[in-house]
């Protein structure tokens, strides 16, 4: 595939095609700096990796530098954005990954990228309804002394977030915007009481002592990290719907990635103070993701726990709707692009967004929480099968698919560069994005190596092979569907990456 200027011509003035009517394109002027940063940030859901994460990762790991690990990890993926930021740049496309990988690589690795993504980000959304319902049932439980299963919050959420899903993005984000200021500032208050009322210890900064970074589980422990940071990525999914593509979307990424390493770094410090160094992997062990609850609970007071659990619910919505318009954007690119039917490249008149998408991943939400409930639902069963198994077994699937997506990214900015040769004036941009592809593939490397552990399958499990298989297969699949475009079809595969600009082409064609 050709990466020369005359494929990188920009859209139309106002984002919108003319060409067939505006159905076929997302629309412009939608975001600002605020609504993007906002829509972006709520998929790292702060409390939920608060929670969740970061117990689970001391408990299982036994890592005490964990805040430590959020630095490194922001350090390279501040790296990573360097490069993936200036194709921003160059290319708007709501397919973002596959758009970026196919001006690199070519329309067959884009058509894989594509495929990789749609399973991530779709196994990302979906394993948050297993630990939504779980939650929401717990909370039901606890404070109306009624029992409900867990499937049958997690179906309402999916139906919730389905309708939210047509609606126009600015709407969203605003939705986004107030669940996650409010659940920022509830962590916030956490840490500054821990941090003025320490453990025995004091205020200790031994988790940021390299020496706490020893052990066999520092590896996995950058898995479950990673995961955390997963959302700031997301940008350039919405360039098509901001004013100023070419300015917000590097900039929110910055913003996202620095403030989401330094926040996560802080609140896992804060943990371990409250605790103590010495005390935070037992501490973790013991009471697992109910952490930091146990924490508030003896600093600010049973109501406050009480409204911390509320919005843990609340955050894990949040993510929920952000994925949602995430995943019904690559199915609008990729329906667009001919990677899916064309009923998928189309916008709802209404609103502007992307419906068809929008219920694919609804329709796909519903039938896997439903195979779950059958699944898992049974009086003998376990009661926490719905965290542990979709929570946890989808989760891990889709990180190990968005860190694949980002090391390919890496390499296609470098060969996109080389190709139209500003290797020179973007040298140090290049060495950025080899460098954190490097570091991204050692990371891939052992997310596949541990995946028995990041799921918790025992030894031998088929489990280990099985669940990362599924990226695998979608990159493999990825790969069938390019060539077989590229034989049968090539204006087809001519258009992968394109998004607003094959329009132009097919103007061309008809004119």
């Amino acid at each position: 595939m050709t990466t020369d200027s005359s494929r990188t011509s920009p859209p139309a003035a106002d984002g919108i095609s003319t060409f067939k009517g505006q159905e076929r394109a997302l629309r412009a002027d939608r975001l600002g700096t605020g609504g993007l940063l906002l829509s972006v940030l709520a998929a790292t859901a702060p409390l939920m990796v608060v929670a969740g994460v970061m117990p689970t990762t001391f408990a299982v790991m036994g890592i005490v530098g964990q805040p430590l690990l959020f630095v490194v990890l922001g350090v390279v993926l501040i790296l990573f954005s360097v490069g993936y930021a200036e194709m921003s740049r160059h290319v708007h496309n709501a397919g973002a990954f596959y758009a970026y990988i196919s001006r690199g690589l070519g329309g067959t690795a884009g058509a894989s990228a594509a495929l990789v993504a749609l399973v991530a980000y779709n196994a990302l959304q979906v394993g948050i309804y297993g630990i939504f319902g779980f939650e929401v049932s717990g909370l039901f439980a606890t404070y109306a002394d009624v029992e409900i299963a867990w499937w049958i919050p997690a179906l309402v959420a999916a139906l919730a977030v389905g309708l939210l899903g047509w609606l126009k993005i600015d709407v969203n984000a605003r939705v986004l915007g107030v669940l996650l200021v409010i659940e920022v500032l509830l962590v916030v208050i956490f840490d500054v009481a821990a941090l003025t009322d320490p453990g025995k210890e004091g205020l200790s900064l031994h988790a940021f002592n390299p020496d706490t970074l020893t052990g066999a589980g520092v590896g996995t422990a950058l898995c479950f990290c990673i995961a955390a940071f997963l959302g700031f990525e997301q940008a350039p999914v919405y360039a098509e719907e901001t004013s100023r593509p070419h300015v917000l979307v590097p900039r929110v990424m910055f913003f996202a990635v620095g403030g989401v390493a330094v926040f996560f770094a802080l609140s896992s410090w804060a943990l371990t103070v409250a605790t103590g160094p010495a005390a935070i992997v037992g501490t973790s062990q013991k009471q697992s993701a109910g952490l930091l609850f146990f924490l508030t609970e003896s600093r600010l007071g049973g109501t406050f726990t009480d409204v911390l659990h509320v919005l843990f619910v609340t955050g894990m919505f949040a993510a929920l709707l952000s994925f949602h318009n995430v995943v019904a954007r690559y199915a609008f690119a990729m329906g667009r692009e001919g990677l899916l039917p064309a009923a998928f490249g189309r916008t709802s008149g209404s609103s502007g967004a992307p419906g068809t998408g929008s219920l694919l991943q609804t329709v796909v939400a519903v039938v896997v929480v439903a195979a779950f409930a059958v699944a898992d639902d049974k009086p003998t069963g376990d009661p926490t099968a719905p965290v542990l198994h979709l929570f946890t077994w989808f989760g891990n699937i889709g990180a190990l698919g968005v860190i694949v997506l980002m090391a390919a990214a890496s390499l296609s900015v470098v060969v996109f560069f080389v190709r139209r040769g500003a290797a020179g004036a973007q040298a140090w941009r290049l060495v950025t994005s080899a460098l954190a592809g490097i570091a991204l593939l050692v990371i891939a490397g052992y997310t596949v190596k541990d995946f028995e552990v990041l799921v918790g399958a025992g030894p031998g499990s088929s489990l280990s092979w099985v669940l990362p298989g599924i990226i695998g297969l979608a990159a493999l699949a990825g790969v069938v569907l390019g060539l077989v475009l590229r034989a049968r079809a090539p204006e087809k595969h001519a258009r992968i990456g394109l998004g607003n600009e094959a329009f132009q082409l097919d103007k061309a064609a008809s004119s």
